[in-house]
């Protein structure tokens, strides 16, 4: 192992016990930053990940037979394990995904905060009564787990939605299989650590490690296994689609997103500027709610792009671990260059920079590093206005009135987040009720919370995550016809 943080070789967690796969392979973990190597976890084969799915199926039956209290109290303590880590697990993220260390705080925080609030939800599984066709008969509707769980998460937040995914699923009563990202799985191990002190009984929660295409087609394959929940690309979300309907699996997936961010002449400008940073470089931009396309009144379109580019420019790029670092590295270089075609792309078709434009360089800086950056005179003629960016790139657009930037919001194939930004209620109400999106945050930058449905509509995903909403996505409905005798 090479680097001072090297040594945090994690194992996957199979039926209660820490396991290296059954292959011996390992792969290791780098940190984003600096190219160091932080640790190293095994490398699942498709036994492995059967093997996880058969002590999850083991472990079903008794988990969902307890009361939904006794679920609850390990859910509870989970929360209380994590927010006592917070410190040291936040650190392992920062190591290696490369967000600022505060930023990996609030969300070791927010991750919490779903054990937190399924650990209550649990207790509100309701069924119902309806009234009967007949005087002998009696008609009750129930909720029931849908069985073993196969969760695939990303790496851009790998703890909170790990916890988004995993809480709701053990507070119905299921038990879960999660395959974190390749990037990320450090996290997940620490992750797993807490659930483990928190006392799950072996099998209800099991995390294997290894590529997506051998998990994934496991999960589809095996009949012990009835749902998949995933957080990622469309285009791997529409696979998942395709190899499920084969053995009609229960789906539910958060997919890419392209959010309109629409700043209306009556908004206030100091707050909505503030409000943009936050949205779009919080991550490195590396957010699938981020602001993607800035629709910007024209009648503001020149104060708002230099107080802008003015407050983007003083934002500090560096290692997650230094201190008062904003942006970090992106994940590969891959992601760089995506960055970087956008940015050319936007600047040959008549863009105007105003902040930033190249890859950020300094010694001892061996990651994906680019500077945030602001565009401006941007059209939809560019690439940026249509593919999404997931990198530090704020592009400006210009429009005249209210119908012409619902248009232009809408017109595109995904329909996660979208924010409007604007002083006038009838405004606000009106545009929220037209975007076609799963979430509108109105004069608000960061609309995520536990207790609310967080999800999209059109090609960014199926289902719904957070809340009481979340929760459904895990229960079966099941109609019981009771005849009275006597």
């Amino acid at each position: 192992m090479k680097g001072a943080n090297a040594g945090m070789n994690g194992l996957m967690y199979i039926g209660g016990e820490w396991r290296e796969a059954i292959s011996g392979q390992r792969r290791e973990v780098r940190n984003p930053a600096t190219g160091e190597t932080v640790g190293s976890v095994p490398v699942c084969g498709r036994e492995d990940v059967a093997a996880a799915i058969d002590a999850a199926h083991a472990a079903f039956r008794p988990w969902a037979d307890l009361t939904a209290q006794e679920r609850s109290e390990p859910l509870r303590r989970a929360f209380e394990i994590l927010v006592e880590r917070k410190d040291e697990i936040a650190r392992i993220m920062t190591l290696e995904q490369g967000k600022p260390l505060a930023e990996a705080k609030a969300e070791v925080l927010f991750a919490a905060e779903f054990l937190r609030w399924y650990s209550e939800e649990a207790k509100r599984v309701y069924g119902e009564t309806i009234p009967a066709s007949a005087p002998h008969k009696r008609i009750l509707v129930i909720r029931q787990p849908v069985g073993v769980v196969g969760a695939i998460t990303p790496w851009n937040f790998p703890v909170s939605m790990l916890t988004r995914k995993i809480a709701p699923a053990l507070a119905a009563g299921c038990t879960v299989v999660l395959k974190p990202a390749d990037y990320t799985p450090l996290s997940a191990v620490a992750l797993f650590r807490v659930l483990e002190d928190a006392g799950f009984p072996p099998g209800v929660v099991n995390l294997v490690t290894g590529k997506g295409s051998v998990v994934g087609a496991e999960f589809l394959e095996n009949p012990k296994l009835g749902k998949i929940t995933f957080t990622g690309s469309t285009e791997v979300g529409k696979q998942l689609i395709e190899g499920s309907a084969k053995y009609v699996k229960r789906i539910s997936m958060e997919l890419g997103g392209h959010a309109p961010f629409i700043v209306f002449e009556d908004a206030d400008l100091e707050q909505t500027v503030d409000a943009c940073i936050a949205s779009k470089f919080r991550n490195a931009g590396q957010t699938c709610i981020c602001a993607n396309r800035i629709y910007v009144q024209d009648t503001i379109m020149d104060r708002f792009a230099a107080m802008l580019a003015g407050k983007v420019k003083a934002l500090k790029v560096g290692n997650g671990m230094e201190p008062g670092v904003d942006i970090g590295p992106l994940i590969d270089w891959e992601a760089l260059e995506k960055v970087e075609q956008q940015v050319q792309d936007a600047l040959s078709k008549g863009a105007k920079l105003e902040a930033g434009g190249r890859r950020y360089v300094r010694e001892g800086l061996n990651g994906a590093f680019y500077e945030p950056t602001v565009l401006s005179h941007v059209d939809e003629s560019m690439d940026i206005c249509s593919v999404e960016t997931f990198g530090p790139v704020a592009p400006l657009i210009a429009f005249r009135t209210e119908e012409e930037v619902i248009a232009k919001a809408n017109a595109t194939e995904y329909g996660l987040a979208s924010y409007v930004f604007t002083r006038d209620l009838g405004r606000a109400f009106r545009v929220s009720e037209r975007l076609e999106y799963g979430i509108v945050g109105v004069n608000d930058p960061l609309p995520s919370v536990a207790q609310a449905p967080f999800g999209g509509w059109k090609e960014s995903g199926l289902g719904r995550e957070g809340g009481r909403h979340g929760l459904e996505a895990f229960l079966e409905i099941k109609y019981i016809s009771l005849g009275l005798n006597g």
